[in-house]
């Protein structure tokens, strides 16, 4: 077979840096898992997003007279948060698909939970935590222009709340369905293969390749028609 090349991020040839992961949901991902996975693909991107509009609308905020804090803030969420969030909760998610690894769905649970309610207060947007939520929106007062501009990341902090909650309880019911528990989650760590679990197709492949039994001789049967 041949070697896997990572491919994501996709960086223009002009960069002196090669991607760092490996994703292929035809190839890595069961197709009866493959919807689910993709939409959490799809809610990443869609949280990233809506910190480039934060970022735009603290801009705006800062322009029209609000506090510069923000605006430093806003950027710093949007280094931080979008390689952070793909890492730590989007990749455990797609490798717990991919080997059914309750370690990795332990994690998914643990540090995605974290994130919907920094989301949820994302969306509130407490003054001078660099987000433009529902509770910045009341520079309405001040200025009409920057305040349109700000209500667009806290409508989008909010659905992303509400997708997160969503994509939770879907993953939560799945894992629990599927017999997951806290105790192969520790079995996965004690072993080391929450490092980096083979695919399912992998395990099936060495379970009906090396795991059956080989005989040595082919076995004799009694000659004519009558058994013992």
């Amino acid at each position: 077979m041949s070697e896997k090349v990572n491919n994501f991020p996709p960086l223009p040839k002009f960069i002196p840096l090669k991607p760092c992961f490996y994703q292929n949901f035809s190839e890595e991902i069961p197709i009866d898992h493959q919807f689910i996975v993709k939409r959490i693909y799809h809610l990443w991107i869609f949280y990233s997003i809506t910190l480039v509009v934060n970022l735009i609308a603290c801009l705006a905020w800062w322009i029209a007279g609000g506090d510069g804090v923000n605006f430093g803030l806003a950027v710093l969420w949007l280094l931080l948060f979008t390689p952070c969030s793909y890492v730590c909760w989007f990749r455990p998610a797609y490798k717990a698909f991919r080997a059914d690894s309750s370690f990795n769905f332990m994690t998914f649970f643990f540090v995605f939970g974290a994130q919907f309610i920094l989301t949820i207060f994302q969306a509130i947007g407490f003054s001078k935590w660099g987000v433009c939520g529902w509770w910045s929106a009341g520079f309405f007062r001040t200025n009409v222009v920057a305040a349109v501009f700000m209500i667009f990341p806290a409508i989008m902090f909010t659905l992303s709340a509400a997708m997160m909650c969503v994509v939770l309880v879907r993953v939560h019911r799945f894992y629990r369905g599927s017999g997951g528990s806290l105790q192969k989650a520790q079995d996965e760590w004690r072993s080391g293969n929450w490092r980096n679990p083979p695919s399912r197709e992998a395990q099936f492949n060495n379970f009906s390749g090396t795991s059956l039994p080989e005989y040595p001789t082919v076995p004799n049967y009694p000659s004519g028609s009558h058994w013992p």
